[in-house]
């Protein structure tokens, strides 16, 4: 029996301001040769976003969303890439898919725009919806749970039911637990060492943890967000296996490295 890899999805930030890389491509074309580059070294998907949701972020218009995304977004596809987008707007994804994004990656999960859902489910796109409270303005003070794996999952299904009714096809549906997103380190911890559960309701697993500061914790004080990417490898391999199916990374190539070590020593693995 084989074993499954999680595919790898290139994060690419169009912003002045993401916490990892703002500003480093907000050129489109230094956007577009990034993108390549990390297709070429794992990524089987580019993930695009233009807006900031880093926490006490506030948000940009949908106007100038649209202008950063279209030429990058077009320059991928015409390179034959898989993009995804990551946004909250539905406007601003329906103009992506006319460009030719076959992934919606809503970190809202439908809650900051009432017509994504169905909107999404009329142009039959594959379609990530994320756990989320509240505007990077405001999701620090939402982190507050009972049982956060409880919680999180019951307020997925919720989101991920409200997205079917909509007419978004099951199928087509993948889960985001929301790591960072109104929740602490002990919530990320928590939720990652149960992803099993998140797995279990029935749809893929994407796990977007990459760079983010509950792994910073783990590192010496005045340290760059791009040295956080040992920690972040380490976090990969230890979540092949469970459930996962889609890992959202800033470095696919030692990602990629990391995971085919991890899938020679499983039984079953080639």
């Amino acid at each position: 029996m084989s074993v499954q890899v999680p595919a790898l999805w290139g994060v690419l930030n169009v912003t002045p301001d993401s916490f990892s890389d703002g500003g480093l491509y907000l050129d489109a074309g230094a956007a577009i040769a990034r993108g390549v580059q990390m297709a070429e070294e794992g990524a089987s998907v580019i993930d695009v976003g233009a807006e900031s949701t880093r926490p006490g972020a506030t948000r940009i218009d949908q106007e100038t969303e649209i202008a950063r995304l279209e030429p990058v977004v077009r320059g991928l596809v015409l390179e034959g890439i898989r993009v995804s987008v990551d946004t909250m707007r539905a406007e601003a994804a329906m103009r992506m898919v006319d460009c030719g994004a076959a992934i919606i990656n809503d970190v809202s999960g439908g809650q900051a725009d009432p017509d994504m859902c169905h909107r999404v489910a009329t142009a039959g796109v594959d379609y990530v919806l994320m756990h989320w409270r509240g505007h990077s303005d405001q999701m620090d003070s939402l982190a507050h749970y009972g049982d956060v794996v409880t919680d999180v999952t019951a307020e997925l299904g919720t989101q991920r039911d409200k997205a079917v009714e909509a007419g978004i096809d099951p199928e087509r549906i993948t889960l985001d637990p929301g790591i960072g997103f109104a929740k602490d380190a002990s919530h990320n911890w928590e939720l990652l060492r149960t992803i099993e559960v998140i797995a279990q309701m029935g749809h893929g697993v994407l796990v977007g943890a990459s760079r983010k500061r509950f792994l910073g914790a783990l590192l010496p004080e005045g340290h760059s967000a791009t040295e956080r990417d040992g920690v972040s490898v380490a976090l990969s391999v230890a979540l092949a296996g469970r459930g996962v199916t889609a890992l959202r990374v800033h470095e696919p190539r030692p990602h990629r490295e990391a995971l085919e070590v991890w899938q020679r020593v499983q039984r079953g693995g080639q």
